[in-house]
């Protein structure tokens, strides 16, 4: 049983979130939704211990209430932050099962705010960096450096093209090179159950975003090729230690 006088939330001792747990389930009422999300997970992105602390109880009525189920995925979302609360984290394991299956059943329904729930998704299976940066391929940019020479390429993957180039203060993307999408077949680990969710859900404009992400990139300045998602997971890891 937990004791909510010694939970924090962003105003103090999460006293209130109880009877907001129950409000929400028995009237879904909007104001008290929105007082639940500043409770736990503030702006949409910031938890802190009583997030988890309620995690089971949101995983539960996210079976028939779909804003329950945003905002457990909102929460695993910030599983990494510095929110001080490890062990209430540690004590909710068992439900993650159990929010990874209404959350990819979610994604079957190809609801409105697809890329929110798969992102959620993603969070949930471990996959917190894809979770953070995964945009819609629509105006996306990723910034690296080049294995091989070291300077830095930036990579668009949008409507304005597909391609890797270096980024001039005044001029721009100068010294443009194609992408070199994978091919479906090809893809492994995370990138393959990425590509084959979005399939499956008719989601052809992330599947097809997914290709080039997990493609190469022609380095402008060396020729040399590099893979996308490696290096740009390398270059946003933590560093050693921490």
């Amino acid at each position: 049983m937990i004791d909510w006088t010694q939970v924090l939330d962003p105003l103090g001792t999460a006293g209130r979130v109880p009877a907001l747990l129950d409000q929400v389930e028995a009237e879904g009422d909007a104001g008290a939704w929105d007082d639940l999300w500043d409770a736990l997970c503030l702006e949409g992105e910031t938890v802190v211990p009583a997030s988890f602390a309620a995690l089971p109880r949101l995983v539960a009525i996210g079976s028939t209430t779909p804003q329950a189920l945003s905002l457990a995925g909102s929460i695993m979302r910030g599983a990494l932050q510095d929110h001080g609360a490890d062990d209430l984290l540690q004590s909710c394991t068992s439900v993650v099962p159990r929010l990874q299956s209404l959350l990819d059943r979610r994604l079957k329904s190809r609801p409105v705010g697809y890329l929110h729930a798969f992102r959620d998704l993603l969070a949930v299976t471990g996959q917190y960096h894809w979770s953070s940066v995964l945009g819609d391929f629509s105006d996306d940019f990723y910034s690296m450096c080049c294995p091989h020479c070291d300077v830095e390429v930036t990579v668009a993957i949008g409507d304005h093209g597909r391609y890797s180039a270096i980024r001039d203060w005044h001029a721009g993307d100068v010294e443009r090179r194609d992408l070199q999408p994978v091919s479906p077949e090809d893809l492994i680990g995370t990138g393959r159950w990425m590509h084959d969710t979005a399939v499956r859900d008719d989601q052809d404009w992330l599947a097809n975003g997914l290709t080039y992400l997990f493609g190469k990139a022609e380095c402008p300045r060396c020729a040399s090729t590099f893979g996308i998602a490696a290096e740009y997971t390398a270059a946003n890891l933590p560093p050693s230690g921490e």
